[in-house]
């Protein structure tokens, strides 16, 4: 699944294109690598989300089958490794 896919799909991001726009900006990535929004997502890899003075970094636990995801089981899909401020202050 491509990472902007998984991105909406997981409820990390609220839709599609501002994955896509992160992505663009250099705000995400994956395995410690700046990553594109047609990467490719599979299980074990550690996404980071840069947000303004957020940052949050999750673990793939398993990569959905359909672009749709209930709400329910969406935080299924990822595992938290750390959420918090950035130190830029």
């Amino acid at each position: 699944m491509r990472l902007d896919q998984f991105l909406r799909a997981s409820r990390l991001v609220l839709r599609r294109t501002i994955a896509q726009e992160l992505c663009d900006a250099g705000a995400v990535s994956v395995n410690d690598s700046p990553a594109r929004s047609s990467r490719t997502v599979r299980a074990g890899d550690e996404i980071t989300l840069n947000r303004r003075d957020h940052i949050l970094r999750v673990r793939v636990r398993a990569v959905p089958t359909t672009k749709q995801i209930s709400r329910t089981e969406a935080p299924s899909l990822y595992e938290i490794i750390s959420d918090g401020k950035t130190n830029d202050e």
